[in-house]
């Protein structure tokens, strides 16, 4: 079976539905029109992959819902951390020490804004993050600043760690693995953003309820796996061993195709393992159940929004077909 047949097996057999803002395309034109300004010192041909990777479509699919003021800055968000995960792999990647200081000083501008600088972020990485942060800064409580600055950080500490992994040439095995792809996915972003695109911010302690925590975890494993799924030639040449099917591979002396196959199975007990989970949470009270909603939702449409979205996306091609991409709404 082909990588495309894979993926696209597990596309059928996943439950959960998928959904589309009607204003995704309308926000991709508009953040290729944004490029220009950002003065990216890209070539024509990384603008190119850049307007195919369909950002706006990604986000789209976690937040179709959002307005459509409110998936343009959450597209500006997606993409800068696209581009720091671009800037991070590959033959001319980031020392960790480059890391480290674009972690220090992307923590500083969310903290403090945009006028105190450090040497790691500059350019228009700064400029897309301060102009991105602007809204969220201006419109959300300290408290959920805080909990989406800690979320940020968490990431970048695992993009980090992955650097100094590769640095070392240490490849990790398969426990180290998951939990460090835990990190470095930024699932925990995106799903903090939901509560600025619905406006209604968990509560501390139900952010922090064990149920919660385990469902979000499990999600992130989903998309995660399904994502070195997609990847996993280009990481074989360029990762170190950091994508699930390779660490299994090495750490079982397997070949390719039986750790393909491992790596599908523990997808599919953990997706049955979501289901169950998310069947058993509680009500939490009136006023707040809703924004409970909405961030199972966001956690289920990142799982879902990251199979469609990887399927349409010229970012990660399977060498099987090219992808099919639809208008906004399907």
């Amino acid at each position: 079976m082909t990588t495309g047949e894979t993926l696209r097996v597990l596309r059928t057999e996943c439950p959960i539905p998928s959904r589309l803002s009607p204003y995704a395309d309308d926000v991709q034109e508009w953040l290729l029109g944004l490029l220009p300004d950002l003065d990216l010192a890209l070539d024509d041909a990384a603008v190119h992959r850049l307007a195919r990777g369909g950002f706006a479509r990604y986000a789209g699919r976690l937040y179709p819902d959002a307005t459509e003021a409110d998936l343009q800055v959450l597209t500006a968000l997606f993409t800068w951390f696209f581009l720091v995960d671009d800037a991070s792999d590959g033959s001319g990647r980031l020392t960790s020490e480059q890391i480290r200081a674009l972690r220090d000083d992307t923590l500083t501008l969310l903290r403090e804004g945009p006028r105190l600088r450090r040497a790691g972020l500059t350019g228009p990485l700064r400029r897309l993050l301060a102009l991105a942060w602007e809204e969220p800064r201006r419109r959300m409580p300290a408290r959920w600043r805080s909990r989406f600055t800690d979320a940020v950080g968490r990431h970048l500490d695992g993009t980090w760690q992955e650097a100094v992994n590769k640095e070392a040439g240490h490849r990790p095995g398969v426990d180290e693995y998951v939990e460090l792809r835990r990190a470095t996915s930024a699932a925990e972003v995106s799903y903090a953003l939901v509560e600025f695109a619905g406006g209604r911010p968990l509560p501390d302690p139900v952010h922090q309820h064990p149920l919660l925590r385990q469902i979000a975890q499990v999600g992130n494993d989903l998309l995660s796996w399904y994502n070195d799924l997609a990847s996993l030639e280009r990481d074989r040449a360029t990762a170190g061993g950091h994508n699930l099917v390779l660490a299994i591979e090495a750490e079982l002396a397997v070949p390719s195709a039986h750790a393909v196959t491992l790596a599908v199975e523990r997808w599919r007990e953990s997706m049955r393992r979501f289901l169950a989970l998310r069947s058993a949470v509680p009500s939490f009270g009136p006023t707040v159940d809703r924004a409970v909603t909405d961030h199972l939702d966001v956690i289920a449409y990142a799982v879902r929004g990251t199979i469609d979205w990887t399927l349409e996306s010229a970012r990660y091609p399977t060498g099987d077909d090219e992808p099919v991409v639809t208008r906004s709404g399907a």
